[in-house]
């Protein structure tokens, strides 16, 4: 697997530059009565608010995690569903554009691809009621939201009427 950052940067390639959204990897020191240990953490943030936050967000309270399709985890994320996810982002940056609306992403345990998608300068305006219509992750709508917002913003700016 290649190292985050330049993961990232790929990643951040097919991002809409009117948006500002950010997905960041970073080792999490944490510390307990019974040692420490490093833990990976996921998260992405629109503006400066975190929207989709991993373990955060799928931490049970007795230990583990809890999938967005209701699958729980036991042990740490750093053995489980770390490595998965930065899988998942390496194949959806690899899926054909032609495939990024109708592809099925059955490692997506997470509802990031959808705020994947929401952010893919590659899918356009014209997609936008469509991919809407797929989307029940709050994330995603919100990063939705913000490209519609600022694509009208562009085009008020231009002295185009916004539609």
């Amino acid at each position: 697997m290649a190292r985050w950052s330049k993961l990232q940067k790929q990643l951040y390639q097919l991002f809409d530059p009117q948006i500002r959204i950010q997905v960041q990897c970073r080792v999490v020191r944490m510390n307990s009565q019974y040692g420490s240990t490093d833990s990976p953490r996921y998260w992405i943030t629109l503006g400066k608010e975190v929207i989709w936050d991993y373990p955060g967000q799928f931490a049970l309270s007795g230990g583990g995690t809890a999938r967005a399709d209701g699958t729980k985890i036991v042990g740490y994320p750093h053995v489980t569903d770390v490595p998965l996810i930065s899988a998942l982002i390496r194949e959806y940056i690899d899926t054909p554009v032609s495939l990024l609306m109708s592809k099925q992403f059955a490692n997506d345990h997470w509802g990031l691809v959808n705020i994947l998608r929401a952010a893919d300068r590659r899918i356009g305006a014209r997609q936008w009621p469509k991919l809407r219509r797929k989307i029940y992750n709050i994330a995603a709508l919100k990063v939705l939201a913000e490209r519609e917002m600022r694509s009208n913003i562009a085009l008020n700016s231009d002295g185009f009427a916004a539609g």
